[in-house]
């Protein structure tokens, strides 16, 4: 068995960072689609909003791993060469804007009717309605339920392994390997995983907790 010295441990820490910055595109590039596909579902095309569920339903229905391999093998297929990076970051994209729009499509529509009613006798047009009154009550409204997709997501990064991205549970394997020591390798990385998504986790079910007592 090998040591785990300064090397290692700093390897785990580059493998964190990609981590982190996976997650940060995939939750930013996933709220800027899912938001389109929020308002796609409560618009009032039923053609557009049977497109939009449909999306959804795909990118809930199938395995983010399967996401993950179509984007990258699909699309070289097609001749187009795509970096691992690339196709993480378009996969972690997709698979967020599905979750995070039927996230926000449920807040939007928990917003009180009367509040739109008020809007309109006020004579708001769409957007000044959506963006000054509806999505800011929808958004405090998802919050619970979008900080727990986020510590989903950040989990789910150790799934881009499969295509040759070093994130942060690749860069355990990869010194588990090279060391011997699996137990304490793992260890490390479940403690780092852990110190990241459990004040998240907590943070959000005070959130929900909080908001349950306000509505009270």
């Amino acid at each position: 068995m090998g040591p785990i010295g300064a090397n290692e441990f700093l390897f785990i820490l580059q493998g964190l960072k990609w981590t982190a910055l996976l997650a940060i595109i995939g939750f930013i590039g996933g709220g800027v689609f899912g938001i389109l596909i929020a308002l796609t579902r409560v618009s009032t095309s039923a053609a557009a909003r049977a497109a939009a569920a449909a999306y959804i339903g795909l990118f809930q229905g199938t395995p983010l791993l399967m996401q993950l391999f179509v984007v990258y093998y699909g699309v070289a297929l097609l001749g187009i060469n795509v970096s691992a990076w690339l196709a993480v970051a378009i996969a972690f994209t997709l698979h967020a804007s599905a979750f995070l729009g039927e996230i926000w499509r449920g807040s939007i529509q928990a917003v009180p009717k009367g509040q739109t009613e008020a809007a309109n006798a006020l004579g708001l047009h769409y957007v000044s309605r959506m963006k000054d009154v509806v999505l800011p009550q929808a958004l405090k409204i998802s919050m619970p339920a979008t900080i727990g997709f986020l510590v989903q997501l950040i989990k789910g990064t150790s799934l881009a392994a499969i295509v040759g991205f070093i994130e942060l549970a690749r860069a355990g394997q990869i010194i588990s390997n090279q060391t011997y020591r699996p137990l304490l390798v793992f260890g490390i990385v479940g403690a780092i995983y852990f110190i990241i998504c459990w004040p998240l986790s907590h943070f959000g079910t005070a959130l929900e907790k909080r908001m349950a007592k306000a509505a009270r």
